[in-house]
């Protein structure tokens, strides 16, 4: 026997027409769900209700290595019970921290004032400085939506901790040596998150270049095509695109040098290997950058050429009919139009006919010559 025939038939036609509940659903919880779960809507993938949670207000999260166990951070007590506890590695992501939040992290942590006003102004350059015995390093993540746009992101390396922040546009735990082993990640010490993300930063500028570039093929062959109003907003669009991405980029590439080139406690000194081919890869991206502006450049010089050709093609064929209407013209003049009457009437001597095909041939061998050195 069948689920649906041990139930209680219900007599035809009494289900309601109106109600969308389907008649095997005759539970009072389950309608009662399933009205709930319309209402809501569908559900949302983790990833967005986790970037919704974050809009809402400062996010904290990370992880605390301590007597080989590693344990999730998920609040400023979680952060100050860890470092407290002496954990051996502690790694805290803040994301849009606030005033409040940064305050509670300054004084577990010991953060320098100078830290925390720079991490709430959000309007640095890219740079590496040391602050008493804190190591602030400041990088750009890029994202290309329409067009380019960057996030700074503010990495603070101190005795056992690195402490990130960031806004929401960016998330850590996307890059795949962040989020795949935390214990393998952490044991190192924190100089080792640290090129992780580093690592993973500059990793992403690769697909936006790449879009970059896809970009500048496709408006020079629009360039060749078609030049138009629209070609060149677009050009003029991507050059801004384009020296966005260089102040972003280029003076990481200085800030790595220095990191690789100088002493450094806080990063061990097999650590700088790591942090070196970070370096090769900003070099790699420097000169590439510089390859799509010359050919930025490039690109708006064809379209000037080519709409000032496309203007002296205009120019070359109004003057081809210029001179034909002309000579028509001054003979005209010359002979006048008083006698048009009596020449529609066929009244006028021969001469008055002679001239007239005269101008029409001439006209004529003019237009074949325009013609034939392809002014029109």
């Amino acid at each position: 026997m069948s689920w649906s025939a041990g139930r209680r038939a219900r007599p035809p036609g009494s289900w309601p027409a109106s109600s969308s509940l389907p008649p095997w659903s005759c539970s009072w919880r389950s309608c009662r769900l399933w009205r709930w779960a319309r209402r809501r809507g569908p559900c949302r993938p983790r990833s967005e209700r986790m970037m919704a949670d974050m809009s809402d207000g400062p996010v904290v999260r990370g992880y605390a290595l301590a007597g080989g166990e590693v344990r999730e951070l998920r609040s400023v007590d979680d952060v100050r019970a860890a470092h407290t506890a002496g954990a051996a590695t502690l790694w805290a992501d803040v994301t849009a921290p606030d005033q409040a939040t940064l305050a509670g992290l300054a004084e577990c942590l010991g953060l320098h004032p100078l830290v925390v006003e720079d991490i709430l102004e959000r309007n640095q350059r890219a740079k590496v400085e040391r602050v008493a015995d804190l190591l602030h390093l400041v990088a750009f993540a890029l994202r290309y939506e329409a067009e380019l746009q960057t996030s700074e992101i503010d990495l603070v390396l101190g005795r056992g901790f690195l402490l990130t922040t960031h806004e929401a546009e960016w998330d850590p735990f996307t890059i795949q040596a962040i989020g795949r082993d935390p214990q393998a990640l952490l044991e190192p010490g924190p100089d080792h998150v640290l090129w992780a993300l580093s690592d993973g930063i500059v990793d992403s500028y690769f697909p936006v270049f790449d879009r970059l570039g896809d970009s500048i093929e496709q408006l020079q062959d629009a360039v060749m095509a078609r030049p138009s109003r629209a070609v060149v907003e677009r050009l003029f669009r991507l050059r801004r695109d384009l020296l966005l991405a260089r102040h972003a980029v280029s003076p990481q590439r200085e800030t790595f040098n220095q990191l690789t080139n100088r002493e450094e406690p806080l990063i061990a000194a097999e650590r700088l290997l790591y942090f070196r081919d970070v370096y090769d890869h900003l070099i790699r991206l420097t000169d590439e950058l510089d390859s799509y502006r010359e050919l930025a450049s490039t690109t708006l010089d064809v379209y000037l050429s080519t709409v000032n050709n496309n203007l002296s093609e205009i120019m070359k064929r109004l003057t081809a009919v210029t001179v034909i209407l002309a000579g028509i013209g001054a003979v005209a003049g010359i002979f006048g139009m008083s006698e048009a009457g009596s020449a529609l009437r066929f009244g006028e001597a021969p001469g008055f006919w002679l001239i007239t095909l005269a101008m029409v041939i001439v006209a004529a061998a003019a237009l074949l010559y325009f013609r034939r050195i392809d002014w029109l």
